[in-house]
């Protein structure tokens, strides 16, 4: 379990799925040479992962409270007056998120008989990673804010 501690499970899924996603490209890239003839499957497999890994991504850049920010507002401000704009940006964020866990679950049902054009599975596959994402998304959101409920400061909350 150390080892998730420094590496997140975010962070080590997108890791494995670029390893993927360049095993897959060198597939491709050296399909269209004289060496061999790719398979088809390569071009959709490496869009699918591509996704995947982005999801996961956005998953770990949450995980360590890495978004773009202008601070400078939010610098100025007291402690506790800091405390409660991230407080309050937060809650939306997470209003906000939750409900893209919703439109991301029916799109994975509405999804779900239709197949994928060259891989044996369904297109909700592909989009189950918004799912997942935002599900880990929102994971994060409710720990971070439930830090600086408890009093914490948002730029503790890393973990």
């Amino acid at each position: 379990m150390s080892f998730l501690r420094r590496y997140s499970l975010e962070g080590c899924v997108a890791s494995i799925l670029f390893i993927i996603l360049f095993g897959v490209l060198l597939i491709q890239i050296f399909g269209r040479t004289p060496l061999f003839t790719g398979p088809v499957w390569t071009e959709e497999a490496a869009r699918w992962i591509w996704v995947w890994m982005a999801f996961i991504g956005i998953a770990e850049v949450e995980r360590q409270n890495g978004q773009l920010r202008m601070g400078f507002i939010a610098d100025a401000l007291p402690r506790a007056w800091r405390r409660l704009l991230f407080t309050l940006i937060d809650a939306v964020y997470l209003a906000i998120v939750a409900h893209l866990v919703w439109i991301s679950y029916k799109t994975v049902l509405r999804t779900w008989n239709n197949e994928a054009v060259t891989l044996p599975m369904s297109d909700a596959v592909l989009y189950a990673s918004g799912l997942v994402a935002s599900v880990l998304i929102l994971h994060r959101i409710a720990r971070r804010l439930a830090m600086l409920v408890r009093g914490g400061d948002a730029g503790e909350v890393h973990q």
